[in-house]
Parts: C-alpha cells; structure tokens; sequence
C-alpha cells in the first residue's frame, strides 16, 4: 500500500468514526431527553388505555418529518449539516416514540421479566454489579455468552446510579437508536445521502418491529445490510481486475488508471459512494467489516457466525467471478496466435482468488483481535476443564424453524415492500454492487436455515427461526431501493408527468405511516408483559396486585443480615431464579440448560438436588453438599408445600416442542431441621441459610 494510499485510508475511517460518534452523541441525547420527558406525566398502562397508543402515532410522525426535511435538504443540496442532524434526530426520535412512549408507564422493557428476558436481565445485573467478566449464574466461571451488550450496560447503570433490571429499559432504546444513526452514517458512505435516510428509516423501523426484543441482537441486525453492502465493496472489486487485464494485455500497467476505473465502475455499478474505497484499494471497507465482525462477536453469537457465513460465502462468489473475468478478458485472437496460448486467460487467477482470500484473512484478524479479548478468560478455562456439555443452546426448534421464511408471501405492507425487493435484486443482480451484496446476504440467510433442518438429523439445530429478522431488514432495504428505482423508471416511463413525483412521495409517506401504526400491534404481547410482571420495586405498573416477586427485597435483606455477605458472596439455590435478575446472587442452577454455562454441567448439578431431596438428616444433607465438586449453596430459597419445600427444576425434552419439561423437587422440612440452618417464612417462601 503506498504512502498516498495509506493517507486516504486514515482519512477516511477518521472521518467516519468522527461522525458516528457525533451522530451517537445526538442519539444519545434524544433518548435521554425523550425518555426523561415520558417519565415526567403519570401515564395510564398501555394494555388498557390507547393514550400512549395515540401519543406514540403523534412522536411517529414527527420523527418523519424530520426525516422528510433532511431528506429535502440533501436533494437540494441545502444546509447539509443540519440535514445531517436533523436525519440523526429523526431516526433516533422514532426509535425513542416507538419504543419509548408505549412502555412510558413502566419500568421494565419488552417482555418484562419474562420468558428469555429472565436471563437477560440476570446477565446485566450481575455485570451491575462488577465489570469482571463473570457468569451470569454460575460462581468462579468466566462467561460464556458474549458479554459486550450486557458489559456496557452495566457500566451506564454504573454511571446512573441504577440497578441492572431498571436499566435495562433506556439502555436497550439507547442502545438500538445508536445502531441506527451509526448505521445511516455508514449508508451515507456508501450510497446518496438521500437515499440513505430512506433506507435507514425502513431498516429500522423493521428492527424495530421484529428484532427489539432482543435488543443485543437487534443493534446487529440494524447494521448487517450497510457492513455486507461495504463488504462485497472490499472483497469484489471487478473495476480494479478489467484494468490490471487490459494492462497486462499491453505489457503496461498503470494504478492511477486503476484507481480511476474503479471509482467509475463503482459510480456506474449503483453503488456511488463506493467509489470512495476505490480511492484507498477498498481497505477502509475492509477494516469497517472487520471491527463490525469483532462487534457481533462480542454482542450476538448467532449474529457473529452468520456474518461471517455470509461474509465468506461473498468471497467465494468474489473470486468465483474474479475468474471468469479472467477467463472472458482473453487477448486478441490474432495476438494469442502469435504467443501460441489462444486457450489461456489474460490476468492473473491467482490473484483473482488471492485478492479476496488476503482480504478476508485481514478482516479475520481485525475481528480477532475485537473480539477475543471477550472470551479469553472462557478458552482459558475450557482448556483446564475440557468436559463441556455440548448443544443445549442449540436444542430449539419451533415451528419458525422448519419452514424457510418467505415474508414476501404474505399480503401485508410490510410483504409488499419485501416483494418489492427481491423483484429489485433479480432484477438488478449484474449491474448493481448493492443488489449483489444484499442478494447474496438474503442467499446466506436461506442456505443457512436449509443447514439448520439438517442438522436435525445430527440431533441439533443451528436456531435459523432467530435469523427471520436479519432476513427482513436485509428485504426492507432492497425493497427501499427498489421502491425508489422503480418510481423512478415510471416517471421516466410516462415522459416525467409534473406531478408523479408527489404521487410517489404521498405513497411512500401513507404506506410507512401506516406500517409505524401498526408496530404497537405487533409488540402487543411483549409490551403487555412488561406492564403485567411485577418490577424489581415490587410494583405492578397496570396496579394490579404484583405478583410473589413484591417479598423479594425482604428476602434480600434476611440473606444480606443472616449471612453478613454481599449479594455477589453468596450462593443461592432456587426455582425462583427471576430472583437472580434483581439482586446478584449467584444461583446453584440456572433456568434451563440451554443458557446455562456449558462448563457448569447442568444435568449434574440437578441430579445432585434430586439426590439431596431424597436424603433424611441434616448431616446427611451437609456431607453430600461438602462432597460435591461445585461450590456448595449458602442459602436455599423454597416454596412451601404443607410442611415440605419445593423448587422447579428443567430438563432439556429436544426435539419437543416445548423443548423444556419443568418438575418439581421437593425437600422435607426436617432436613433443615438443625442449628446449623436458619430457616425465615417470608410470604411464600421459605429461607434457609446455611450457618458458615
């Protein structure tokens, strides 16, 4: 790389790290603000009142007017500055509405405390309460699931002066609103400024709808179509390869040419801001998809392992292409003749599949060195202890998943924009660097759920139903594009009527309007939930009578005064584990196999319990939990059953579906019949603590 060269590239990723982080600072503060502003009026619960309902339409559509005049700005080519805020705003003003307003009445996020969100909230309490990468349950073990989103939030909580699971609520807007306004930065580098406010706003507004409840995941999945457009931008890169043909067909070749070429190609190919990665050899693209890779490997490992899937399968097309153009750019018949090799290509194939192969070896560096620094201290363990209990994460498999989604099947808008797109990337596959890369994102998303039915047979799934939001963000901005090339070809088509272009606008404006409408309906059940489970407060915010969860700050402070340790010291064995989302103590087991740790060994620490409900003495009880080679509990937490105790355990039933069997174990009171225990009724439950 030469020194110029070198230049440019610096140029470029300083230039566009500085105005992410600009564009994150305004993200930032919309959602505080907002969020600050919601919090001020004693909203009623959205489940039984349609004010929030109505106050969220009214934020939607100021958010798109803020759009519709950035957008404005830039096709007039007008106070590009503002219309750069204004579109920043915007998009994170309707992350913040949507989100925001509907859970206004409460302290929780989506799906409360519920379901996955247990685990979730455990994970970002526990990473509260100390930055050191620790399980979310398991005692003295490193983390097995990437730890970045939930490290993060823990440090804003840290700053807030908040516990885990009330951060989790304006951590998980803010943080989704940040992947927006990072993702139409990186959309404004690679296509039309205009264009790319349009595309951003219905990426994220299907983000939004389908992929907000993992919040960690949707932060991903907001950034996969711009990171694979910008890839195929660094591993293919026809312009360069023509001119190196036609060069060596001379016997002269000359970069400054090349780098020409590769500006107009890109230009030409649909992908104008390419040209930009022209100019630098295309490895600023090439570092940018490597650092997002290192960012999904620390946030989503699902996510991680498809992008990179999706990413290698472009360099394999890359260089697939690479050579048949070496194999079509031949010399002139009479000048092959005369060389007496008429039937070998001009070019180098070598370099045709080196190219890309170098280049991805590059961005699996970067990601490397991202991404490692999150699971070193678990390699390091699993080296001392290579007994893993392999495949619980992956023994899932619902409906979702034995089908191939086909969204643009359905009669809905939203099938309608994607119907849109795939017609765009047929038809646009051989002259558009976008329609390629987009295409080839939506081919991996296939080809990938086609491998996870199969490795049914092998007694396992690769959880393809969880990649049906990658899939819709990847068709929404296709049909994006191809909504506005398609109006474009009919203005063109009925000689340029004066007035099509606000019958396109009208459309446009109408049909996400009344898409935004509906994403309320559409989290209808994970926005009831949050306003049905009970908060770490012991409030309900429907005012209804909160749920058993209202005794748990009493327990915490009979744990905190029986045993004089901190929450983080302690371990505790419960069925009860949403106990563990609130406070951080470390729990014996964990909700179900499949998030346990796989270093943990799950199956034998609840045929351990089995074995200890079936014990008789208080000594017998305290031998076995001695003899045990995990860390041993410091208190039990029950529910009482007449003069017994009890607790749920779950067993793992793949391929069932429900793939969980939860049962119930039950311990005679008498067991902990001794002064070596003290025992505390608190409500339902019972606390017993283990005297040390």
């Amino acid at each position: 790389m030469t020194t110029s060269r070198g230049a440019r590239l610096g140029r470029q990723v300083g230039a566009g790290i500085g105005e992410a982080v600009l564009a994150t600072v305004v993200a930032v503060l919309v959602v505080a603000l907002g969020l600050a502003a919601f919090s001020l009026v004693n909203w009623p619960a959205f489940n039984s009142s349609n004010v929030l309902r109505a106050l969220t339409t009214v934020g939607q559509v100021g958010a798109a007017v803020l759009l519709a005049v950035s957008i404005a700005l830039f096709r007039l080519r007008r106070a590009r500055r503002w219309a750069k805020l204004l579109s920043w705003a915007g998009i994170s003003a309707f992350v913040t509405v949507t989100l925001g307003l509907p859970l206004a009445a409460t302290k929780l996020y989506l799906f409360g405390i519920s379901v996955d969100q247990e685990f979730r909230t455990e994970y970002l309490t526990r990473l509260t309460d100390s930055a050191a990468l620790r399980d979310m349950t398991y005692a003295d073990l490193p983390p097995f699931y990437p730890a970045g989103w939930f490290w993060l939030g823990g440090r804003v909580a840290n700053v807030l002066g908040m516990d885990g699971w009330e951060v989790f609520k304006p951590y998980a807007i803010g943080s989704i609103a940040v992947a927006a306004v990072v993702s139409l930065v990186l959309w404004s580098r690679l296509i039309r400024a205009d264009w790319a406010v349009g595309v951003t706003a219905a990426i994220t507004a299907v983000g939004v709808t389908y992929a907000a409840p993992e919040a960690y995941g949707a932060v991903i999945a907001i950034l996969i179509p711009p990171v694979l457009v910008m890839a195929w931008g660094a591993l293919y890169r026809p312009a360069e390869l023509t001119l190196r043909t036609a060069a060596v067909s001379d016997g002269n070749e000359n970069p400054a040419a090349a780098e020409a070429a590769g500006a107009t190609a890109a230009r030409d190919s649909g992908a104008a801001g390419l040209s930009g990665a022209a100019t630098a050899g295309g490895w600023a693209a090439v570092l940018g998809t490597g650092l997002f890779l290192g960012l999904a490997a620390t946030f989503y490992t699902l996510y991680f392992a498809f992008a990179v899937f999706a990413v290698v399968l472009m360099a394999v097309f890359a260089a697939g292409l690479g050579v048949r153009a070496c194999y079509a750019a031949r010399t002139p018949r009479r000048i092959a003749v005369q060389q007496g090799d008429a039937g070998q290509p001009v070019g180098g194939i070598g370099r045709a599949i080196g190219s890309p192969l170098l280049r991805l070896v590059v961005m699996g560096v970067v990601t490397a060195l991202v991404g490692l620094p999150v699971f070193v201290p678990f390699l390091l363990r699993m080296l001392d202890n290579p007994k893993l209990e392999s495949g619980g994460a992956f023994h899932y498999l619902p409906e979702a998943g034995s089908e191939l989604p086909l969204p643009m099947a359905e009669f809905s808008l939203l099938g309608g924009l994607c119907l849109v797109g795939v017609i765009w990337l047929v038809l646009r596959a051989s002259s558009s660097r976008r329609a390629q890369s987009l295409g080839l994102g939506v081919i991996a998303v296939y080809l990938w759920s086609l491998l996870s039915m199969l490795a049914t047979v092998a007694g396992s799934t690769l959880l393809s139903f969880r990649l049906e939001p990658v899939l819709l963000v990847l068709l929404a901005a296709a049909g994006a594009f191809g909504f506005v090339e398609g109006a474009r070809a009919v203005y063109q088509a009925l000689n340029e009527p004066a007035r099509f272009r606000w019958v396109a606008i009208v459309l446009a404006t109408v049909g996400a309007l009344a898409y935004c409408q509906n994403i309320a309906h559409v989290l209808a059940p994970e926005i009831t939930t949050a306003y049905t489970d009970t908060d770490g407060d012991g409030n309900r915010a429907d005012q209804r009578d909160p749920a058993a969860v209202r005794h748990y700050h009493h327990i915490d402070d009979a744990l905190r005064a029986q045993t004089g340790r901190e929450p983080s010291e302690n371990v505790l064995l419960t069925g009860d584990t949403t106990f563990l989302a609130y406070y951080p103590y470390f729990g014996f087991q964990g909700l179900t196999s499949h998030y346990a740790n796989p270093l943990a060994d799950y199956a034998d620490r609840s045929a351990a319990i089995e074995g200890w409900s079936e014990l008789e003495t208080p000594q017998e009880l305290l031998d076995a939990m001695a003899a045990a080679p995990w860390r041993a509990p410091d208190a039990f937490l029950f529910r009482r059953s007449g003069d017994d105790y009890t607790l749920r355990l779950a067993a793992d039933v793949y391929p069932n579906d429900p793939n969980v069997r939860r049962y119930t174990v039950t311990f005679p009171a008498a067991v902990f019949d001794d002064p070596r225990f003290t025992t505390t009724d608190i409500g339902p439950f019972s606390l017993v603590v283990v005297k040390r």
